[in-house]
């Protein structure tokens, strides 16, 4: 996978998922962490971006998806747990199976991988829930409510105090 150490600073190469369904967005929480994210992982060198999803969705979610149009491409420069990191991520919409739906308020797949506890549940696209839930990267949510169906490159930096200058 396509993440090291470089000069203090660690480099990932993410992709991730968002899939939308009845207005709800799937996010998932690892173990205990304050914050959730879209489903997804490190590409594998020599890997096309989504070829990588298509194997993290099925690593994680256990069932295969189809991938969409590539929604985002980002940089993010932030901090989490003391480290500092530099990542690129591309994020493809998603479609599940059909079976899959949203429904009630707990995690609807509960399930470790790699050691961690990953906790996916939908929550609302629309209103204050996506915020609530820390949906990292921060820019995100606003994102996802306004999308255009035209590609966005977003750079996100995040200041030592874990804020968005």
């Amino acid at each position: 996978m396509l993440s090291f150490p470089v000069g203090g600073t660690r480099f990932n190469y993410r992709v991730a998922g968002a899939a939308i369904r009845d207005g709800n967005l799937l996010v998932c929480r690892e173990d205990d962490d304050d914050y959730c994210m879209l489903p997804g992982g490190r590409v594998e060198m020599g890997e096309p971006s989504d070829v990588a999803l298509v194997r993290e969705m099925a690593e994680e979610l256990v069932m295969d998806v189809a991938v969409g149009p590539l929604l985002f491409t980002s940089e993010s420069f932030y901090g989490r747990a003391g480290d500092r990191f530099h990542e690129m991520g591309f994020i493809y919409a998603i479609e599940l199976p059909e079976n899959v739906r949203p429904g009630g308020t707990q995690p609807f797949l509960v399930r470790e991988d790699e050691g961690h506890l990953l906790q996916f549940s939908w929550l609302p696209v629309e209103g204050s829930a996506l915020t609530k839930a820390r949906l990292l990267p921060p820019w995100l949510p606003d994102r996802l409510r306004t999308l255009s169906g035209i590609s966005a490159h977003v750079i996100f930096r995040e200041d030592r105090l874990g804020r968005n200058p």
